[in-house]
């Protein structure tokens, strides 16, 4: 589903199991404080598609106590994603005395949207916040439809479904670059592509999804937040 997507290991440790998104690592601080703002201060969030587990490792910890629950569909990206919460819990807190609680990441698991389901996680909590980052433009239109059906069936009235990536607008791109990516993702499959941002909201709509709170992010990037009805 996303093999457009292929980070490469850390430089510093080529032997680490750790992959790294250049990309990631720079709209990571940005994310979080939509998610500051947008999010539930407690329960559990699903994050789909976590890629090389940044994320994770660098947000989770200014979101407790909310639990975060890792996935993705290939194996070398679980193992990232575990390496990269290993690290950041290693990281954490003063050199010396007690340090703050770093276990609400939780260890990632192997989840395919379009196959399994969310009420089938081992979670601690339950799931209230469903986010996919820079995900439904490097996959066919039928995981987007997967992914809102799902999380409609999981969610309860309040929570949150956040997806984060390029939209088009009004049936066109919102800039050069966004048309380029679009063109380059379509040329390596054609059922890819950056997504019109009404259509996306018409699904979620015909869900029992609200209409989305629009973050404008940078490089012409946008967060969508949907609440439950």
């Amino acid at each position: 589903m996303s093999r457009f997507f292929e980070p490469k290991a850390a430089d510093e440790q080529p032997t680490d199991k750790k992959l790294y998104a250049p990309a990631t690592e720079r709209n990571h601080d940005v994310l979080l404080e939509v998610f500051r703002v947008h999010l539930p201060g407690s329960g559990t969030l699903v994050e789909v598609a976590s890629g090389t587990g940044q994320h994770a490792a660098h947000m989770a910890s200014h979101l407790q106590p909310l639990y975060w629950q890792p996935s993705d569909i290939e194996p070398d990206k679980l193992d990232s994603i575990n390496a990269w919460a290993a690290e950041s819990a290693n990281k954490s807190g003063p050199k010396s005395g007690p340090k703050p609680n770093t276990d609400n990441i939780l260890p990632a698991v192997q989840f395919n949207v379009l196959e399994d389901e969310f009420t089938d996680l081992k979670v601690p909590t339950p799931i209230n916040v469903i986010a996919a980052i820079n995900l439904i433009h490097i996959a066919p239109w039928s995981v987007a439809e997967a992914l809102v059906h799902k999380a409609s069936a999981t969610l309860d009235a309040g929570g949150t479904l956040f997806l984060y990536g390029p939209y088009r607008r009004g049936g066109m791109h919102t800039s050069p670059s966004n048309q380029s990516f679009d063109t380059s993702l379509r040329s390596r499959n054609n059922s890819w592509g950056v997504r019109d941002l009404e259509a996306v909201a018409e699904l979620a709509l015909g869900h029992g999804f609200d209409d989305p709170a629009i973050i404008e992010m940078p490089a012409n990037n946008l967060s969508l937040v949907f609440k439950r009805s």
